[in-house]
């Protein structure tokens, strides 16, 4: 029997991390604040608070200067991402939704970061393929439609610099994966974590953050 390390999570740990974590500026405070308030129906599809700073904290770590999103949401992800960028970096923003990503616009303004963004309002896939071809990005972060997250790898690694990084959100779907029988969303995710586990090109490991997050870094 597999036995966990990980204490459970309570309300007042989950608030002792994120009290640790780096703290949100206002800008980023104000932007889940109105995806709660103004998309309450849809606001679970937005990253995780704690996940912000982790992202940031990447594209630091790696000196990414290119990075793809798929998925944009409300843009507390990309609004992250893009604050940590060097000068000249650019981040791709792919998303099918131009209510949602408006919110994301206006807090991008505000953090004074849009000109980093390239927000492209269309079935991601066809975004992706799209792209120049080469190994010119340097980190993705996918946090999109499940079924298509093995569709989106196969666009997005070759077009990966060898040593960048790919972060994919959702990789334990509200611990759906761990059923043989899972459907839908679960069953999705649950081919592309094998798909991600047989392929030669990558090192990853898949980490017990939020919802699960799959760190996997391409082999030079």
């Amino acid at each position: 029997m597999y036995e966990t390390k990980n204490p459970q999570l309570t309300p007042e740990l989950y608030g002792y991390v994120l009290d640790h974590n780096p703290p949100l500026d206002p800008i980023e405070r104000e932007l889940i604040e109105v995806t709660h308030r103004s998309l309450a129906d849809v606001s679970g599809m937005q990253t995780a608070e704690e996940q912000g700073p982790l992202l940031a904290f990447l594209v630091r770590l790696t000196g990414a200067r290119q990075i793809v999103e798929v998925g944009t949401f409300t843009g507390f992800s990309a609004l992250s991402m893009a604050r940590a960028l060097p000068a000249g970096g650019r981040l791709i923003a792919c998303d099918i939704s131009e209510e949602w990503t408006a919110v994301g616009r206006e807090a991008w303004a505000k953090a004074g970061v849009a000109d980093r963004i390239d927000l492209r309002i269309a079935p991601a896939i066809d975004t992706l393929r799209a792209l120049p071809g080469g190994s010119w990005i340097d980190l993705v972060f996918l946090d999109a439609d499940k079924e298509s997250y093995i569709d989106y790898w196969e666009e997005l690694l070759p077009r990966l610099r060898p040593g960048g990084l790919l972060v994919v959100d959702n990789t334990l779907y509200h611990g759906d994966v761990a059923d043989p029988a899972a459907t839908g969303g679960g069953a999705a995710v649950r081919a592309f974590n094998d798909h991600v586990r047989a392929d030669d090109r990558v090192d990853d490991v898949l980490l017990t953050v939020a919802d699960g997050l799959t760190l996997a870094r391409k082999r030079p």
